[in-house]
């Protein structure tokens, strides 16, 4: 699907689950096998969210002291990369008690700070952990060995994090294990919103005190252009969540921010919209109207502003009429909800951008 859902749209998709819930699942099998010594072809589990579900095992095998099961990841309608994912888990039993979780090939190793893992680690985030350590624990219970070695693997993992932004949060090598609840949501916007703080969070502890955010990979790659001095950690996808973008880069005690976006999102910003998905938010012809008339656009051009199409076809109209100055009027506007939404202490920049990446507007024109 090439654009994005509509809420009913949504409603009606199937959800999935998580790569930390099919790594938890796969963990139970593998030590069930080596506890009671039967193979497997399914197992039932616990979510993180309490839920109890059964999965299909792709791989159940014994190996002498070492067994190996394995979860196909099902995300749902989730346009999600690790969809399909083979979820790998080799369990070793052990004297000593506890559970402990490496990350084998596929897994990211964490390589920088910000993430709440440990550098050097393997890319499992807490709540996976904790839900495959409780599930390996369940059935340690039923044998005589207090704990567990427990080894994660993603066959291809490497591959698909070539589709995100793993190394550039500093995860490595493969891809992250996770999940708060164990289910998909399809176009979440939660996990959206956990993706924008873990990267303003990782870019805190690079200590960059200025950050480029864009609503999304085509703004993203005309800001790069833009500002070709500015390291690539202090770029971040913020999507349609601009306010919780600013505020959480305020409460870090980021300085500075440039927000570059094309005339639809940053028309919205401009009008005080801290949300920008088109179900949520329109461009407010009105405002773009009288931005005009601060131009000295006469009255038929005002009108004809106010019966337009899109934002674009604004920009078209003011081209056509001299009215060039809209681009920077637009982002003064930006600028100024976006300081007052974060709240104090951040300065903002706003970069209007066109189709084609050209720098049509900014303001202010420059910082002190």
């Amino acid at each position: 699907m090439d654009r994005t859902p509509s809420r009913d749209e949504i409603k009606r998709m199937r959800t999935g689950f998580t790569t930390g819930a099919c790594a938890a699942a796969a963990a139970k099998a593998a030590t069930r096998v080596l506890v009671r010594g039967v193979l497997l072809s399914e197992i039932e589990t616990t979510l993180p969210n309490r839920q109890r579900v059964t999965f299909a095992l792709k791989r159940c095998e014994r190996h002498g002291d070492r067994a190996v099961a394995s979860v196909v990841k099902d995300a749902g309608d989730d346009p999600d990369c690790t969809n399909g994912a083979e979820l790998v888990a080799a369990v070793e039993l052990r004297a000593e008690p506890g559970v402990e979780i490496r990350g084998g090939a596929g897994v990211a190793t964490v390589t920088k700070p910000g993430l709440g893992l440990e550098v050097g680690g393997p890319a499992v985030n807490p709540v996976p952990r904790r839900n495959v350590t409780e599930m390996v624990e369940e059935e340690l219970r039923e044998g005589s060995y207090p704990g567990a070695i427990v080894v994660i693997s993603v066959p291809g993992g490497e591959e698909m994090a070539r589709q995100t932004l793993n190394s550039r949060l500093g995860l490595i090598g493969g891809i992250s294990i996770l999940g708060t609840t164990g289910i998909v949501r399809p176009y979440s916007t939660a996990a959206y919103k956990a993706s924008v703080i873990q990267a303003i969070d990782v870019a805190c502890e690079r200590d960059h005190r200025l950050l480029v955010v864009t609503t999304g990979g085509k703004s993203e790659a005309y800001a790069m252009a833009l500002h070709p001095d500015i390291p690539e950690e202090a770029f971040i996808q913020m999507g349609d969540f601009v306010g919780i973008t600013l505020r959480h880069c305020a409460r870090r005690g980021i300085e500075r921010v440039v927000i570059v976006g094309m005339v639809g999102k940053l028309s919205k910003m401009a009008d005080g919209k801290m949300q920008t998905h088109r179900a949520g938010s329109e461009v407010s012809m009105e405002l773009l109207a009288s931005l005009a008339a601060e131009l000295h656009a006469s009255d038929e051009v005002c009108t004809r502003i106010r019966g337009a199409n899109t934002a674009r076809h604004v920009l078209e109209i003011c081209a056509a009429e001299g009215l060039l100055g809209i681009a920077s009027l637009i982002c003064r506007r930006v600028v100024e909800h976006g300081e007052r939404y974060a709240g104090g202490g951040l300065r903002v920049r706003a970069e209007l951008v066109d189709f084609n990446g050209v720098l049509l507007g900014a303001y202010p024109d420059a910082w002190a």
